[in-house]
């Protein structure tokens, strides 16, 4: 009982110190993040937050491909008991919760908006400038107003040949060291998926497949990777995040949900694909950040645009499945309190 009355004090205070900031530009000398109302009634109340991503609308699909996602995804996580939070910076104010309008604008801005992880935010922030969180920005905002569950297509990860450039992404050190969990469908197969496990593994992250023991390769149901944490219902991965939380790890979770079967068919000719879009990256020198939208776009342009088909149906799938699971942890937590 005396834990419930914490934890129902703490979703209180934090709701007035976020009511401040709710639709109200920051103010000069302290930057405050501008939290959605329906977001902020959400977390003071207990309920369920899905936050979501913003690069996947500006940097992962063309418009209005991008915008209709967009729209769907919300829509799939409003309809399974949640709240959407989608995540992104618009003119130096961080945001979390977008209006249709802002969605819209984001869309239609593209590649236009800065494709921002965490060593960018101070930088959009301080020129005023746009900016579409990757999942390392994404999980930092996210965790700033503690929502626990955050849905997005799939992470970056270690790159082939990391061994020569060191090029490995920001979402694994943010998983290392920020409380959220990520539902996902692995790790996009452009990279070189079992150093991605071995870095997570060493960085003390929880990987978790859902309802398989192999951890999905983005476009495919399965790498070929075991995974040594399976969870099979949303009440699973619940139990799974509230542990991690009040053993204070500190650390986030990826929780890995293979794409639909019926989308899963093409996965081989993806593959085939993404190896002759690797070849060609690595003769033009397109490398860091610039990498994953070239590969993603040449990749949906030598597949006919089957990769984008399976991309949406797979982002779709991860949003029902995070919204299920951020309802269970909801529920788990008002079970304690009684």
């Amino acid at each position: 009982m005396a834990f419930s009355a914490v934890w129902r004090l703490a979703n209180l205070g934090r709701h007035l110190d976020l009511s401040e900031s709710v639709n109200k530009a920051a103010p000069v000398g302290s930057i405050k993040l501008k939290v959605a109302s329906e977001v902020s009634e959400a977390l003071s109340l207990g309920r369920a937050v899905v936050a979501l991503e913003s690069t996947i609308i500006s940097h992962g699909m063309p418009y209005p491909q991008n915008l209709e996602t967009a729209k769907e995804v919300e829509r799939i996580v409003r309809e399974n008991g949640a709240v959407p939070a989608t995540i992104a910076i618009l003119d130096g104010t961080p945001c979390v919760g977008l209006s249709v309008e802002e969605l819209e604008r984001l869309a239609i801005l593209g590649t236009r908006a800065q494709k921002t992880a965490r060593r960018d935010i101070a930088h959009v922030v301080a020129c005023g400038g746009n900016g579409a969180t990757t999942v390392s920005a994404t999980m930092l905002f996210a965790s700033m107003v503690h929502i626990p569950v955050f849905v997005t297509g799939g992470i970056g990860g270690v790159h082939r040949h990391s061994e020569q450039t060191m090029d490995i992404s920001s979402d694994l050190t943010e998983l290392g060291r920020t409380p959220v969990t990520v539902v996902c469908a692995g790790v996009k197969s452009i990279l070189d998926i079992p150093r991605t496990l071995e870095y997570l593994e060493t960085l003390g992250v929880c990987v978790a497949a859902y309802k398989t023991n192999e951890f999905p390769a983005f476009f495919t149901e399965s790498s070929g990777c075991k995974v040594s944490c399976r969870v099979d219902t949303p009440e699973d991965c619940a139990s799974l995040i509230e542990a991690s939380i009040k053993l204070k790890l500190g650390t986030g979770i990826l929780i890995a949900v293979p794409i639909p079967q019926e989308h899963s068919t093409s996965g081989h000719i993806i593959e085939s694909a993404i190896q002759k879009a690797i070849k060609e990256a690595r003769e033009k020198n397109i490398t860091g950040n610039a990498e994953t939208p070239f590969l993603l776009a040449r990749v949906n342009d030598l597949t006919g645009g089957a990769s984008l088909a399976a991309n949406i149906a797979l982002v779709k799938n991860n949003a029902l499945v995070g919204a299920k699971v951020a309802v269970a942890l909801a529920q788990l937590r008002e079970n304690c309190q009684r």
